[in-house]
């Protein structure tokens, strides 16, 4: 058990990219029980580990690794409050976890096409799709200034660079983008394949917003290259989710839509099974 113990604890990513302090030890208090559990001869460096962690201050920011099935992680930078800075963009979300999981199931999807998703948030689905579908370009967008720093630190610490040279695949850009106020134009100027949005289905105001940028998006219609659109959202509030299928329907030319079915692998951890769908959009 010792080297189990200290397998995880002293691992590499955990010592570069140290979990939160409140996480290590909860981890660490619940180790301790399961080895005293076994009556087996206590573990001083456990306890000398917990001690130093006790003292620890609480920072605002930690790092968390997500295991691909590839084998490969995705590192972030998250912040410890779900709400800072005025956005809940800070943080990794169940949605965004499930979204990578079904992408890495139909990686054919995204697989050498230029893939825009929208709220990106601090980086989770993009990057882990960047490492497991091999898109040709990745748009990366957002709004607030705090998430798109973050969200661009994030991007270089899983080995990647935005706006890098040609050399890199995919190429990877990351875009500030309003949904209220971008044109037909800009968005027809990114060229997207693929439009994905995860959690970006929660408040009617954004709702209204999101709907309207669809529509705008219709104009691809023009030239028959419509891009595939795929929502993936947790289903907290119903009457948001009806809201959400009313505004779709709502414009003489509605979205249409349909559910995509349940993936069957569960890759990630999740703190209960979230109540997450995935919608694809037809504009």
């Amino acid at each position: 058990m010792k080297s189990c113990c200290w397998g995880t604890i002293l691992h590499p990513l955990c010592v570069k990219y140290p979990p939160s302090t409140k996480y290590r030890r909860c981890f660490l208090t619940e180790l301790i029980k399961k080895h005293e559990s076994t009556a087996a001869e206590p573990l001083d460096e456990l306890y000398d580990t917990l001690a130093d962690i006790l003292n620890e201050e609480e920072c605002t920011h930690c790092y968390k690794n997500y295991l691909l099935p590839t084998g490969e992680c995705v590192t972030l930078s998250e912040n410890v409050a779900i709400v800072s800075g005025g956005t809940t963009g800070l943080v990794t979300w169940d949605a965004a976890l499930h979204l990578a999981e079904w992408a890495a199931e139909t990686s054919v999807v995204f697989s050498n096409r230029t893939v825009l998703e929208l709220g990106s948030g601090i980086g989770f689905t993009g990057i882990a799709i960047c490492k497991t579908c091999n898109p040709k370009t990745y748009i990366f967008s957002d709004y607030h200034p705090c998430v798109l720093k973050q969200l661009t630190e994030n991007i270089r610490l899983n080995g990647f660079e935005a706006e890098a040279a040609n050399y890199q695949k995919p190429k990877l850009i990351v875009a500030e983008l309003d949904w209220g106020s971008v044109t037909e134009k800009q968005l027809l100027d990114l060229q997207p394949e693929v439009i994905i949005a995860a959690d970006v289905v929660y408040d009617p105001e954004i709702i209204l917003a999101l709907v309207g940028m669809l529509q705008k998006l219709s104009t691809f219609r023009a030239d028959s290259k419509v891009p595939e659109v795929y929502i993936a959202f947790t289903i907290r509030n119903p009457d948001t989710y009806h809201l959400f299928q009313a505004e779709l329907g709502r414009y003489k030319i509605g979205i249409g839509w349909q559910i995509i079915p349940a993936h069957s692998n569960s890759v990630f951890l999740y703190d209960m099974q979230p109540n997450v769908t995935i919608l694809q959009l037809f504009i």
